[in-house]
């Protein structure tokens, strides 16, 4: 997606602010181009939220109670978050090795950039800007129950070693924490932030993505591409099923436990 120069000045502008890893973030000045493409994505969300997000998610609209037409600051969100899960945001230029940002949520800390999408496409961004880390990640990080799997899932990444096995937890946090979706009501809804922040994923996940049970071999072993729909998704019968069926692997993986699984995988 080609951008326009004003927009890159912009980002590598917001970018340079960035106070990085363990420091409080820096405020930004939001432009009012910027407050209003946040804006009309909090209208566009709003609607595919009220259809498609699970109950959880909307208990975090209370919790977080964000302005719908300015963009807030990482330090808003921490102040807001911390008291409920212990969990803050820092600011990062773009995007972090896999290595940091899995360290972050083993200590409570995301990751955030600062940056708005361009105003040309509102409604989508190829990599995470404020619009993603915020709408998506900081109101499921309101549920301790998911700030808690998030920090497993970084505990988990660190005390392995094998390149392989990292990938395998970085896979099934992708199907769990990014895209994870729950029954309720007899239908399926969303708690992972990578649909959550999408109303293209948010859309597309109800009608067309076909829906598998819960398992955690299948989803570190799954290959899935990150610039499309996803096709296939993880669904667990109850929010606590996920929490505890993931967070269960994470507790309890190793180099060893995993490379089991990924030959079962190849096998079966």
């Amino acid at each position: 997606m080609k951008v326009s120069s004003t927009y890159e000045r912009r980002r590598r502008e917001i970018a340079a602010q960035a106070a990085g890893p363990g420091h409080r973030p820096n405020e930004i000045e939001y432009r009012d181009v910027e407050d209003e493409v946040w804006a009309k994505v909090a209208a566009a969300l709003s609607e595919g939220w009220s259809r498609h997000a699970a109950t959880v998610v909307h208990a975090a609209l209370e919790t977080l109670s964000l302005d719908r037409h300015h963009v807030p600051q990482l330090t808003e969100i921490t102040d807001r978050l911390e008291p409920v899960s212990g969990f803050r945001f820092e600011a990062v230029p773009g995007l972090v090795d896999t290595d940091v940002f899995f360290a972050g949520l083993s200590r409570g800390v995301f990751l955030s950039t600062q940056f708005v999408r361009w105003e040309g496409s509102p409604l989508y961004t190829p990599e995470p800007d404020v619009i993603h880390e915020v709408f998506g990640h900081a109101h499921v990080l309101t549920c301790p129950a998911l700030a808690g799997l998030h920090r497993r899932a970084g505990a988990a990444y660190t005390r392995v070693s094998a390149p392989e096995s990292r990938q395998f937890i970085a896979d099934v946090f992708w199907f769990s924490a990014e895209f994870g979706v729950v029954r309720e009501h007899g239908d399926w809804r969303a708690y992972g932030a990578g649909l959550l922040s999408s109303i293209g994923e948010l859309s597309q996940f109800a009608t067309e993505a076909r829906i598998e049970p819960l398992d955690v071999t299948a989803m570190g072993s799954l290959a899935y591409d990150i610039d499309h729909y996803q096709p296939v998704l993880f669904g667990a019968e109850s929010l606590d099923e996920a929490v505890t069926v993931v967070g269960e692997f994470f507790d309890g993986c190793t180099d060893e436990s995993i490379k089991a699984r990924q030959q079962r995988a190849i096998t079966t």
